[in-house]
């Protein structure tokens, strides 16, 4: 009787495995189908009428999903065979809210992102990041502003090259060439954010890089005069001019950085007409071919403890010495919102903005620094509205009153490990 059970259940097995296999090769097939079906789609706009139609009748979940979509129909293989230009583009930001210029870091949202949207959402990528040759200036940090950041990559053009058939001839165009192009400081700054504009655009030569191509930076950081001693501070600021090891002004990167030389052409402090309660607003400016990671902002601490007169001058003397002082003393940097990239020179590239671009562009900033002065009265109505501290005192949250911590000398403090100490643990794990 077993026999006759196995024989049975053998023979309904051997007539299932073609039609499981016929059901594999099925779905194998509309997969294929489904595949093509989805390229093509992506070769049209139609259904964008579609996508309008389901907008006006769906419900709230339909809206939330329209409202993640990444731009419907835009294929940057398709976009890549139009014609393009290098094309360096200057741009603006107010960093407060952002982490930092460079989008490596995972972290939302950065600069860098916003811009690559806006590209994106006005259809002028022609290409993913590594085809459209893309370098950017500088990696600001995050909270750090900019007036003068410098990007460059391959975009859409308008124009385009014919040849005697006045037939496309290429997808190049001509560096010079300018009239009838897109304005694309008029088009990217329509679907920015409010805290990030383009300035300007220029076109370069295809073996332009907005890194390796700049001549110069320059950094500008803002800060109350206060009781702070400025001629101190500038004595010792001209001191950084020329080429130093500035590794003990800096946040040390030993895995990746190896020469801590860097030239500083220029410094100065400057005044300007703002004032605040009687207070007068100050800036640092330097200047010089490159820095090292949050340079500035250790160059700037250092300063300000001798503007107020807890250091001597001659203490940048002592840690511009390696030999002397191989070893960083611990010390807190500067804050980041005050500091702003303002400019990277160039040779021979000029930026342009048309006339009505450049006052949409002046109208908008504008309002955005009224904005930012409604904000200030409201944070000093409420500063009005606080009980009066005690000279030297801080308040603490849970209402005691504490001293503020007296200064240790910078070269008495502990020491972050040297450049050498730092290479041989890296050097250890491997």
């Amino acid at each position: 009787m077993s026999n006759v059970t196995s024989e049975s259940g053998s023979d309904v097995v051997g007539s299932l495995i073609p039609q499981l296999q016929a059901l594999q090769n099925r779905v194998k097939e509309l997969e294929a189908e489904n595949a093509k079906l989805s390229s093509q789609l992506s070769k049209c706009c139609c259904h964008k009428g579609v996508e309008s139609q389901r907008k006006n009748t769906g419900g709230d979940e339909t809206r939330k999903k329209k409202a993640t979509e990444r731009n419907p129909g835009y294929n940057l293989t398709i976009m890549s065979h139009h014609p393009k230009r290098y094309v360096a583009l200057k741009v603006m930001y107010f960093g407060q809210r952002f982490y930092g210029f460079a989008s490596e870091a995972q972290m939302d949202p950065t600069i860098e992102s916003e811009i690559f949207k806006a590209l994106e959402k006005t259809r002028l990528l022609v290409g993913d990041r590594k085809e459209s040759q893309y370098s950017r200036c500088g990696r600001t940090d995050k909270g750090v502003s900019s007036v003068g950041q410098v990007i460059a990559l391959f975009l859409r053009s308008n124009l385009k090259e014919t040849d005697a058939n006045n037939r496309i001839s290429g997808e190049l165009i001509p560096e010079m060439q300018i009239e009838g192009e897109i304005d694309y400081v008029r088009v990217l700054n329509r679907v920015l954010p409010s805290d990030i504009r383009i300035l300007g655009w220029s076109p370069v030569s295809i073996d332009f890089s907005a890194r390796f191509s700049c001549l110069s930076r320059e950094y500008k950081y803002f800060f109350w005069r206060g009781n702070l001693n400025l001629p101190a501070m500038e004595n010792a600021g001209k001191k950084f001019i020329g080429e130093h090891d500035f590794r003990n002004f800096c946040k040390m990167d030993a895995a990746n950085v190896h020469n801590y030389r860097r030239r500083v052409t220029q410094f100065e402090i400057s005044s300007s007409s703002m004032r605040f309660e009687g207070d007068q607003l100050c800036a640092i400016e330097v200047k010089g071919s490159a820095f090292l990671w949050h340079q500035v902002r250790c160059m700037v601490a250092v300063l300000f403890m001798i503007g107020e007169g807890l250091e001597s001058v001659d203490l940048i003397d002592v840690l511009l010495d390696i030999e002397k002082t191989p070893r960083k003393p611990q010390y807190a940097m500067a804050p980041e919102i005050p500091l702003i990239l303002q400019s990277c020179e160039f040779e021979d590239v000029k930026f342009i903005c048309s006339s009505d671009s450049g006052k949409a562009l002046l109208i908008h900033l504008e309002n955005e620094g009224r904005a930012y002065q409604l904000q200030s009265a409201i944070f000093q109505e409420a500063a009005l509205s606080c009980l009066p501290l005690a000279n030297e005192q801080s308040l603490l949250n849970d209402g005691t009153i504490k001293k503020v911590a007296s200064h240790i000398p910078l070269l008495s403090r502990p020491t972050e490990p040297s450049y050498e100490e730092r290479r041989s643990k890296l050097d250890s794990r491997r």
